[in-house]
């Protein structure tokens, strides 16, 4: 039984549930996403497969603290990905629901480059994982030359079979710019690939904050505010200023009850 609490416009629930259900799954698909629901149809359905985003699972995670229930206990994988997930809500994902997770990365563009299952991920905490056989991955500085394993660069993925594996829609520019060349391609993502071919990102570029000259990459703050037990949910994003070029700004939804004025000042 595969559980589809995320919009069927975007691609990764749309393609994950098509998967299970070419294989002969039941698909139970959500009106909209609500975190009780969701945790009622997991228990109530028996519900073995699910796809969610960090967010759903931090909201899982503490509607579950907040009843002093336990995690339902038929899912059997637990994917997620399209954003970072905070390394101290994924080691409580995995305490709560067990070795089912398996993060991926991917985009529209090309379909999924990376998986990594529960033990990988406990072995190279931060990872999204190894390249699929379809896929290399690597990174590049801002000239297009291959940088060495642990340098961060560019990532770019190269696609073993296809020298095209997709175009944008009437768009031959945009199409060229993510080319670096014959069947490699980048979406914009910024991080670096260890000796063993595990990969790992730091921020998409069009993010990146340029701050005092400095790089600094909203989904490194985002992991650490998103850790906080009264950050419901949040956003991290530059702002112009006039001394430093950019400043960090975070966008923050405290949970039911917080106190404003203490968080703010935490």
């Amino acid at each position: 039984v595969h559980l589809v609490p995320g919009p069927l416009y975007h691609a990764a629930p749309l393609l994950f549930a098509l998967y299970d259900a070419l294989s002969g799954s039941s698909v139970l698909v959500m009106e909209r996403w609500d975190t009780e629901h969701c945790l009622a149809l997991l228990r109530e359905r028996a519900g073995t497969h699910v796809h969610l985003v960090p967010t759903m699972v931090v909201r899982l995670l503490r509607l579950l603290d907040a009843r002093s229930e336990p995690a339902p206990t038929g899912l059997r994988v637990l994917l997620h990905g399209a954003a970072p997930i905070a390394p101290a809500i994924k080691h409580e994902a995995i305490r709560r629901f067990g070795p089912v997770l398996t993060e991926y990365w991917g985009a529209t563009e090309g379909g999924v480059y990376t998986l990594l299952e529960t033990a990988d991920w406990l072995a190279h905490p931060g990872s999204v994982g190894r390249a699929l056989p379809n896929f290399e991955v690597y990174a590049v500085d801002d000239a297009g030359a291959r940088l060495a394993p642990n340098e961060r660069g560019t990532l770019v993925c190269r696609h073993r079979q296809l020298s095209t594996p997709f175009v944008y829609h009437l768009a031959p520019e945009k199409t060229r710019a993510a080319y670096v060349a014959e069947g490699v391609f980048t979406v914009g993502d910024l991080g670096h690939v260890d000796e063993q071919g595990f990969v790992y990102l730091s921020d998409r570029r069009s993010d990146l904050i340029l701050c005092g000259g400095v790089n600094v990459y909203p989904a490194e703050v985002v992991r650490v505010l998103a850790a906080h037990p009264h950050v419901a949910d949040l956003v991290v994003t530059g702002t112009p200023d006039d001394e430093w070029g950019e400043r960090v700004v975070a966008v923050v939804e405290p949970t039911t009850g917080a106190l404003r004025a203490s968080l703010e000042a935490e």
